[in-house]
């Protein structure tokens, strides 16, 4: 399994640390050559506005809106959700329309107003996850075939999930909890299992528990 983590601006090589604790191959993509033979990808936190500048600057665009139409797995965190999301509210970044919802930027404030809390996921289990938000964005809206993971206790959407692309507006890169990622990873073997034939399964489900080793 070889999975990319987009490491243009932002906090790329939290994301990889744990990556590579799971026992995964990860890379850090910052030219459209790395993108190939991906499984995953990841567009982790960092500032929105300098990530898509920068992307723009590299010509990914285009790339990454070819690859979605392949199905690759990608989780974007914080900034990476608003970039996957179909409108963002109040700005001018153009999004590159991976899932059917709209967010908004700095939702909670500025960096001051950072916080931690517990959430309830249950699709990781009855232990809470310990969520770190930073200056971080939230759902507002989402279409019909997007899964809603977590929210907070005020029913404000912080975590979903449509097909093969895992939104998350929290950084689970900043802590201990490897569930998330090791969910998404899930998600990876999944797909790449029905691209190999070997099993059918409804594409907003993993059925598919892949056997990551931590250290």
């Amino acid at each position: 399994m070889k999975i990319g983590v987009l490491a243009l601006q932002g906090d790329f090589i939290e994301h990889i640390n744990i990556l590579e604790r799971l026992k995964v191959k990860a890379i850090s993509v910052r030219r459209l050559d790395e993108l190939k033979d991906l499984d995953g990808l990841i567009f982790p936190g960092g500032e929105s506005t300098a990530i898509a500048s920068l992307m723009h600057s590299f010509n990914f665009f285009k790339s990454f809106k070819e690859l979605v139409q392949t199905g690759l797995p990608i989780m974007g965190t914080c900034a990476g959700m608003v970039l996957m999301a179909k409108k963002i509210t109040h700005s001018n970044i153009p999004p590159l329309g991976f899932m059917d919802m709209e967010v908004k930027r700095n939702a909670f404030g500025r960096q001051v107003a950072s916080f931690e809390t517990e959430l309830i996921i249950p699709t990781l289990g009855e232990k809470p996850f310990p969520a770190v938000f930073i200056r971080a964005p939230l759902i507002l809206d989402t279409g019909p075939e997007v899964e809603i993971l977590a929210s907070l206790d005020s029913g404000t959407i912080v975590a979903a999930r449509q097909g093969t692309k895992l939104a998350i507006a929290f950084h689970p890169e900043l802590g201990s909890d490897l569930r998330l990622h090791r969910y998404f990873l899930e998600i990876v073997a999944t797909h790449k299992l029905i691209g190999q034939g070997s099993i059918q399964t409804g594409a907003n489900k993993t059925n598919c528990k892949v056997p990551i080793s931590v250290d």
